[in-house]
């Protein structure tokens, strides 16, 4: 009997219980009336109001008057040692007055029905408690199971037979699935490599950013080899209780040998495999028992047991260096952000199925999108959908793409939100200096659009698109950035005369970068080409809590003053940009304020660059 079931059962216990209690209280109370004594039949018979008595079993009286009306008297019973007739005549009822033809007394035979009916209803609360008690049993039997089995692997299988995912599922990882093919052919041909004595890797790293498919890619080489794959969470290991998490790893491989060859794939590793002596409970917590036994488990693997882990993470730097070893994690495999290549043919993989458009340029899509990873590429095609079905079409278009891509990025439009007419002045001012500024410098990214109109907590977006992916970034270039960042503030106090909220985030990330210049890329010639600093991070949290300073408080003054500088220079130079532009300013801002949104095309032709062919710039590394 599964939980339903026994959940139904005790309802209709408990309905059947009630409803018994009910009758029997009613049958033993039928009526608010005062019931009728031995004495007030006697008195009744006398006056000839007494047609019929009726004798119940139980002794009860029911009185039937001349009158066609009934009426039972529960308290109202003869006594065992003497008849009614007996009864009635102690009390001055003559006999002529209970002759057959005055009053008619009838005695009824027990009913077998009603006895057993009339026990049933008895029993039916004893047997409800009965019931109620054995499904707490159950349930706490069923608890003492679950606890019993609270060790186990909550590992998913899925077998090989028919696999979903194989490598044609995916796409812009080619040097990655060529690393993996080995493995595949492994566990195809496992005699090939045996034979001559080599050692395939017991275990695969993948390692990249979130969303680039280290996931899916797992799944494509169980998909592949058409063996069986356990897929777990590293955090499904870990629980409260000490030694869960070291049992289910027992029992997670103890599966994977009973059905090698097979492929164990651990999600997200670094929750259970962060580095040893980290850990805020001490040197013994449950999560470094979990991970020492994943270690000895993973040597105790032999050459023929052909059983591979498969483990992914984004955050490699904080494993345990044991895990890194070989004979454990032998190969790291790393999936990074797909170039334009790459970008392309995975939105190829990811409308197939889809009514796409054949205008569609997928090609200028993939060059547009740098820096997205196959989530996000997957997510934009995603909302391409959406925004198709939202305006009826029976295809997704060239527009929906591009717009989708917008989303992705900057956030879905805001147009209902209300803002009065000057600070809708100040915001169309303040984007339109990003943009002039931007297209006013050589080294800066192209400005690819420009509205006023609210994105996400920002009042106006300007965005700004390289041509073409890069991997580093110029120090000129890095320059021209924080110039184009603070373009918004210096038009603000060239039209306005005041500043305002509004360049908060812009001033932010400019500092972040001024003093990672000065700090960490070494890119100021006052502190020369050295690194200040060194970060320290709670591995057992994650994140980075402090800076160990390695220099003095002089060296630190020394690096204030060398980040205002840069930040001062860069404010000079926009200043200086939107001055020599404020004709164009004005155009733009104006422009902005009658349409609200100017694309890249639009833009250049209100404002060509002063130089020539916008270059494209490099984006910034993360």
């Amino acid at each position: 009997m599964n939980s339903r079931s026994q959940s139904i059962f005790v309802y209709i216990l408990l309905f059947v219980a009630i409803g018994a209690m009910l009758y029997m209280g009613f049958r033993q109370n039928p009526s608010a009336a005062e019931p009728l004594t031995i004495n007030q039949v006697a008195q009744k018979v006398q006056n000839g109001e007494v047609a019929r008595i009726i004798i119940e079993s139980d002794d009860t009286i029911t009185v039937v008057y001349t009158d066609g009306t009934e009426e039972e008297g529960v308290e109202s019973r003869k006594e065992s040692s003497a008849t009614l007739v007996e009864q009635l005549a102690s009390l001055g009822v003559t006999m002529e007055q209970l002759a057959p033809e005055n009053v008619i007394i009838e005695v009824r035979a027990p009913s077998v029905w009603g006895g057993v009916l009339s026990g049933a209803l008895y029993l039916l609360p004893i047997l409800f408690m009965g019931g109620v008690l054995w499904f707490i049993f159950r349930q706490a039997q069923g608890s003492n199971n679950a606890a019993m089995s609270f060790g186990k692997s909550r590992a998913r299988m899925f077998s090989g037979e028919h696999p979903t995912v194989t490598f044609a599922d995916v796409a812009g990882a080619e040097e990655s699935k060529q690393e993996l093919a080995e493995i595949v052919e492994f566990l195809k041909e496992p005699q090939k490599f045996i034979q001559l004595g080599a050692r395939i890797p017991k275990g695969v790293l993948l390692v990249g950013p979130p969303g680039t498919g280290k996931t899916l890619l797992a799944k494509a080489v169980s998909g592949e080899a058409g063996v069986p794959f356990f897929s777990i969470s590293g955090s499904e290991f870990v629980e409260m209780f000490v030694g869960v998490g070291a049992s289910r790893v027992r029992d997670l491989f103890d599966q994977a040998k009973r059905h090698s060859p097979c492929i164990i794939f651990v999600d997200e590793i670094d929750a259970v495999g962060r580095q040893r002596g980290a850990g805020l409970g001490g040197s013994h917590d449950e999560r470094e028992q979990t991970l020492n036994q994943m270690l000895v488990e993973m040597d105790g693997f032999d050459t023929d047991t052909n059983v591979i882990i498969i483990a992914a993470t984004n955050r490699p730097d904080i494993l345990d260096p044991a895990l890194m070893r070989p004979g454990r994690f032998d190969r790291r495999v790393t999936l990074d952000r797909p170039d334009v290549k790459g970008r392309e043919a995975i939105l190829r993989v990811h409308v197939k199925g889809k009514p796409l458009d054949p205008a569609a340029d997928l090609a200028s899509i993939a060059r547009g999108t740098p820096g997205f990873a196959g989530a996000d590429l997957e997510n934009l095609v995603n909302e391409s959908a959406i925004l198709s079905a939202r305006r009826n079409k029976k295809s997704i278009g060239q527009s929906e793409l591009e717009e989708a891509i917008e989303r992705v990025v900057m956030g879905p439009e805001r147009k209902s939100r209300l803002i009065s007419d000057e600070e809708k002045r100040i915001i169309a001012y303040h984007e339109a200096g990003h943009a002039i500024v931007a297209n006013a410098i050589a080294e800066a990214d192209p400005v690819q659009k420009v509205t006023i109109v609210g994105r996400g907590q920002a009042g106006g977006v300007t965005w700004f698109r390289p041509d073409e992916d890069r991997i580093l970034m110029s120090r000129k270039k890095m320059l021209a950035t924080l110039a184009m960042a603070l373009g918004g503030r210096a038009a603000e106090e060239l039209i306005f005369d005041d500043i305002t909220s509004g360049a908060s985030n812009d001033i932010e990330q400019v500092t972040n970068m001024a003093r990672a210049m000065v700090k960490r890329l070494g890119m100021s010639a006052e502190m020369g080409t050295m690194s200040y600093g060194q970060k320290e991070e709670m591995i057992f949290l994650g994140r980075e809590i402090s800076e160990q300073r390695d220099y003095s408080e002089a060296v630190a003054e020394q690096i204030d003053r060398e980040v205002r500088k840069i930040v001062e220079d860069a404010y000079k130079t926009a200043k200086l940009t939107v001055k020599k532009y404020r004709k164009q300013l004005d155009i733009v801002a104006q422009k902005l304020l009658e349409v609200e949104s100017i694309n890249r095309e639009d833009f250049e032709l209100l404002f060509p660059a002063p130089f020539g062919k916008k270059k494209s710039g490099t984006p910034q590394p993360a």
